[in-house]
């Protein structure tokens, strides 16, 4: 494995981004385009007594309404992942703001009238809004234990007992989602910005009763996504059907309002926390459940103990997991969906019990590193986090500090405060399929198992095609996200790079191997498109597949089916993880409280850095993504009648440009020998873990005032007295 720093080059679509020409889902041209909106349920649960549309009808331009009746219930029996209900139109109410109609138009003016006038009773029964309802039903999940977490706390010097709260959020990207449907001579052909274009492909074609095989989903860009476009939608199928009904295309772009509505969310979550240690500083047993918010029947798991048990060598955990079930739409995926909160709420303990102990807390996280998986003994592939530590440290001028909360202040007089927390997240990998072509005519075409979501994945690919083939850089094209070319793999959880940089590291081998033989000793100058036109050969082309370590065939067939193949962070003989150290500064304003911070820095073991530019870009979005989580976002559940309150960009408050100062971002970049022939990890859900920690950990540095309840506001700090 060579170890030679990857060049920083400029991302690939970045030209054609500020030029405004990436085309997204919404923006492919159709012909005879119509034009949709969604009705949505006006209560949180029941069913629909009367449907009337005969006044939506009458609105010029509209073509037509899909009620329910239009949708032949699926095959029994059917699973639809992490959903209460089959994403189509039905009579039975899950949750508020449920489609309940659908409004075909000319016109979108046209559509969203025609879908305010659709009029509808139901017959209404009671809900649970919250997970604190009478109605909540409490459910526990299968522990997480190891050692024997009671003894080692009733044996400890220091302990903490502590519960952080963490809020209901939601992700707002900005391309609001969108499905066009286009149904022409028997094949079904679905654009959406998505995360997950074979999913899409597979459960449509369950939903409506087709054959996959006459269904193509393309996701050519995705204008964000962060795990909010990584499942089916509840609208995809819907215009589908509509689209084959009609026999026109038909486009529908969410109001983000609904969105709110209909998307998966990241749950509130409650984490109870005792934490121990010996006198001699050694972290020795933690007791840590959590619970969350959940759907009737949702599925996605309160497993908030993945990185937690691997952050430090802690040898005695007992990690529990509870769902209150409610009547909401399911919760799901967001940027590290179950290491963000447990991190925020771990790491707040560990410092809590630094300060109780006296200890420095850079130095206390460092005295406790492991080397192996506490969870089952496993080594490491790779770890760096004390690294990170120690140059975060020096980089923030970290002895500077005069530990004394609210001993230090700015010249302007606002309070000071200095925190620091560390963040871990599973690497993972799955199985990948790619084709590259490269032709005469001085174009390379690389079409692979993945999806570009603005994480930068194209560019990460074309750093390894061109730092390893003399080709024309200009005349690159990366194909993603679309099934016609290859079958598509979720792209999430961090692990696009880690899966999709070796399996163009295998192409580029080969592609090499095949200029050889086919050269056969004949030398030719020049790049590989002049080779080729030397000896007239229109193109050459390499198909390649690549698992995971201790994947086998197995993993590809699943691919090809439009499932998980999906591998990790525990593998046969080792686990992999990636990791990151944080430092900020906040400065608390006395008399207002308002809380501003000037500088962050973030140091990041994430294996080798394929591409520099949109590492550090991935960092920095994930801590102002933290700043928002610590400082001002929550999701407001409304307790009389279901569904959020806040449902907009005016009320869903995130951060803004003079909340943010300088965030300073720095690599490790080891490569991981273990993982794979890259030496690569995942970077961009680790980029966020740890941050609100750091930022609350300040804040306490600041004003001597634990807050243990996201989000942290003004009105939490009028009450502390100022130091």
């Amino acid at each position: 494995m060579t170890t030679t720093p990857f060049k920083d080059r400029a991302r690939i679509d970045a030209v054609d981004k500020v030029r405004g020409a990436t085309a997204y889902a919404a923006d492919i041209p159709v012909p005879g385009m119509l034009y949709a909106m969604l009705v949505p349920s006006l209560v949180a649960k029941g069913r629909i007594a009367t449907l009337h549309v005969e006044d939506a009808v009458s609105v010029p331009g509209v073509v037509r309404i899909l009620t329910p009746d239009d949708f032949p219930p699926p095959p029994e029996p059917v699973r639809f992942p992490n959903a209460d209900a089959p994403p189509t139109l039905h009579r039975d109410i899950a949750f508020r703001g449920q489609p309940i109609a659908l409004v075909v138009a000319e016109t979108l003016e046209a559509a969203t009238e025609g879908a305010e006038r659709v009029a509808a009773t139901f017959e209404t029964q009671p809900f649970a809004a919250t997970k604190r309802s009478a109605l909540a039903v409490r459910e526990e999940a299968r522990p997480t234990a190891f050692g024997d977490a009671e003894a080692a706390l009733a044996q400890a010097t220091m302990t903490v007992d502590v519960e952080y709260e963490s809020p209901a959020q939601h992700h707002n990207p900005i391309e609001l989602i969108s499905t066009t449907a286009v149904w022409t001579d028997g094949r079904l052909t679905i654009y959406e910005g998505t995360q997950f274009a074979s999913g899409i492909k597979e459960v449509v074609a369950r939903i409506l009763r087709i054959d996959p095989g006459i269904v193509d989903v393309k996701s050519p860009s995705v204008g964000g996504a962060f795990g909010q476009k990584g499942w089916v939608q509840q609208q995809t199928a819907i215009i589908a059907r509509a689209a084959m009904l009609l026999g026109r295309p038909v486009k529908l772009v969410t109001p983000r309002g609904q969105i709110f509505h209909l998307a998966k969310f990241r749950p509130n979550s409650t984490h109870r926390i005792r934490l121990g240690a010996d006198a001699a500083g050694k972290m020795t047993g933690v007791h840590y459940v959590a619970d969350q918010q959940q759907s009737r029947r949702g599925t996605f798991p309160p497993d908030y103990h993945a990185g937690p048990t691997r952050l430090y060598g802690i040898r005695n955990y007992y990690g529990g997991g509870v769902d209150y079930r409610i009547d909401t739409q399911p919760p799901g995926h967001m940027r590290a969906p179950h290491e963000h909160p447990a991190c925020f709420a771990f790491e707040c303990a560990v410092d809590e019990l630094a300060y109780g102990l006296g200890a420095d807390p850079v130095d206390f996280r460092i005295a406790n590193d492991t080397r192996v998986d506490p969870q089952n003994g496993r080594p490491l592939s790779s770890r760096h986090l004390n690294e990170c530590l120690s140059r975060g440290a020096q980089r923030f001028g970290w002895s500077k500090r005069t530990p004394k909360p609210g001993s230090m202040r700015a010249a302007d007089g606002s309070l000071v405060g200095w925190g620091v927390a560390s963040g871990i997240y599973p690497a993972l990998v799955t199985a990948t399929v790619a084709t590259l072509r490269i032709s005469a005519d001085g174009t390379t075409r690389f079409a692979t198992t993945h999806h570009e979501f603005g994480q930068g994945i194209k560019t990460a690919i074309g750093a390894v095609l061109l730092d390893g083939l003399e080709i024309d850089a200009a005349k690159l094209d990366i194909v993603l996200g679309d099934t016609t070319v290859a079958p598509q793999q979720i792209t999430a959880g961090s692990w696009g790079t880690f899966s999709v940089v070796p399996t163009a590291a295998l192409a580029v081998e080969r592609m090499r191997a095949a200029i050889s033989e086919l050269l056969a000793g004949r030398q030719f100058s020049g790049t590989i498109h002049q080779q080729l036109a030397a000896i007239r050969r229109p193109f050459l082309t390499v198909d390649v597949s690549l698992l995971g370590p201790g994947q086998d065939a197995a993993a590809l067939e699943r691919l090809r089916r439009g499932q998980y193949a999906i591998a990790g962070p525990t593998f046969p003989e080792f686990t992999a993880m990636s990791y990151i150290a944080h430092f900020v500064e906040v400065q608390v304003e006395p008399t207002t409280r308002r809380i501003r911070m000037p500088r962050v820095v973030s140091v990041a073991d994430c294996g080798r850095v394929v591409s520099p530019r949109t590492a550090v870009s991935q960092v920095r979005g994930g801590v102002v993504w933290a700043f928002g989580a610590a400082l001002r976002e929550a999701t407001e559940v409304d307790p009389r009648f279901g569904g959020f309150l806040n449902n907009d960009l005016v009320d869903y408050v995130v951060p803004v440009n003079a909340d943010i100062g300088e965030i300073e971002v720095d690599f490790i970049n080891e490569p991981d020998p273990v993982a794979n022939s890259v030496g690569v990890k995942g970077l961009g859900e680790v980029a966020m873990v740890g941050a609100s920690a750091a930022i609350v950990n300040a804040i306490f540095h600041a004003t001597g005032k634990r807050l243990r309840k996201l989000p942290v506001r003004i009105e939490h700090l009028l009450q502390v007295p100022i130091p």
